[in-house]
């Protein structure tokens, strides 16, 4: 997503390791892509400004990975627990709504992420607009004093006496 810069849009494309385009965008302001790694290695992800040379760009982007990751450091605690037969809840159970309330909670955060980048956007987007705003209104409120006193000029100017008195 960019979230500011001129124009709010970048090109993006997406490479698998041995070199194949899997996904190629042209100035565009956000995009969501989801991708099965069908190979092993090193996906090569590039934002391209090259068509905006003037203007740079400020680019909010995040890797969302849905497999599980380090598994062997979430069951290290079942280990410490011995008598499960004792207990009317059993420990896959618990396990399970541990899971799910870890997974819900990396949803929530990755959530959270990504409405603070689109307010990051909106709030660059804003200032930008402020300044821009600004500079027209001090423009406009220029012309509008220079406006003023030609008026009061000319309108003295049209009753000035320019004969010549004479007695």
């Amino acid at each position: 997503q960019v979230i500011g810069g001129a124009g709010l849009d970048v090109d993006f494309s997406l490479e698998s390791p041995s070199g194949l385009l899997l996904v190629s965008e042209h100035r565009k302001s956000d995009g969501v892509h989801t991708v099965e790694p069908t190979e092993a290695g090193d996906y090569k992800l590039c934002f391209d400004n090259s068509f905006s040379t003037i203007s740079e760009k400020l680019v909010f982007f995040e890797l969302i990975f849905d497999s599980a990751q380090d598994e062997d450091d979430g069951d290290s605690w079942v280990e410490a627990v011995e008598p499960e037969d004792m207990l009317d809840i059993k420990i896959e159970d618990i396990k399970e709504s541990i899971e799910t309330m870890r997974s819900r909670l990396e949803r929530s955060i990755q959530m959270q992420t990504l409405l603070r980048a689109f307010e990051a956007r909106d709030r660059n987007l804003q200032e930008s607009n402020l300044g821009r705003v600004n500079f027209w209104s001090a423009v406009n409120l220029g012309v509008l004093v220079v406006v003023a006193f030609l008026q009061v000029y000319m309108l003295k100017s049209l009753f000035e006496d320019k004969r010549t008195v004479r007695t």
